[in-house]
């Protein structure tokens, strides 16, 4: 049995996650075609490639069905309520950062604070009889910032395509997305709260707190968290 690393499967993050181990001598490839989720690991022996969207890497490392996977602090916060106590932060990568922001209209002029939103949130029910809507992806931490802001007034509302996008097609009033230029934003007439930066997120390699490791896979752990912690 080898050490299982989980990383993500297509696009930027997975080049620039194949970048980072090189550069550390450790050197991850896919095996087959680009449909294959197949992988293989050259420089250190005892570890194997597991390719996994982004999105399900926090969920196999919860499960220790994985011992090392790299995703976004925003997914791991998101997906695992307890985080801490199944996985731990070995090394932040230095890419794929974006932050997870609550946005409004720009026409929105009285509301620059999350204490303005609580006031617009109120009056858009004492209008409307029904809440403002907050399209998001990430219900768990989205709440979790509005009820430490004491914002009460709003329903969150899911969003699973262009989050920007709901304002304009009039499926939310507000928004939570993650964003890394703003230009999306800004094109959509949106603006940032002043404080509304819920989260800051990058690529980050985890260890899994509970999977099992036999003492061939515990050296070969300690090979790797050697090169690169």
């Amino acid at each position: 049995m080898s050490v299982k690393l989980g990383v993500p499967s297509k696009g930027r993050l997975m080049e620039k996650t194949f970048e980072w181990f090189a550069a550390r001598d450790i050197h991850l490839a896919r095996s087959g075609s680009e449909r294959e989720y197949a992988g293989v690991v050259d420089g250190i022996e005892g570890v194997s490639l597991v390719l996994l969207s982004a999105g399900e890497i926090p969920r196999e490392l919860a499960a220790g069905r994985i011992h090392l996977g790299v995703t976004g602090t925003d997914l791991v916060h998101e997906k695992l309520p307890l985080w801490e106590q199944t996985v731990a932060s070995v090394a932040e990568l230095g890419f794929g950062h974006a932050d997870l922001i609550l946005a409004v209209p720009q026409g929105w002029v009285d509301v620059d604070t999350l204490h303005d939103l609580d006031a617009a949130a109120a009056a858009f029910r004492a209008a409307h009889g029904s809440r403002l809507r907050i399209a998001t992806k990430y219900h768990r931490l989205v709440r979790e910032f509005l009820r430490g802001a004491g914002v009460a007034d709003y329903a969150l509302v899911d969003s699973q395509g262009a989050t920007e996008g709901t304002v304009a097609n009039e499926t939310a009033e507000a928004i939570a997305d993650i964003t890394s230029t703003g230009e999306t934003l800004l094109a959509n007439h949106l603006k940032i709260l002043s404080d509304g930066l819920i989260l800051k997120s990058q690529a980050t390699l985890w260890q899994s707190q509970v999977a099992q490791v036999n003492a061939e896979q515990r050296a070969a752990l300690d090979a790797l968290l050697a090169r690169v912690a």
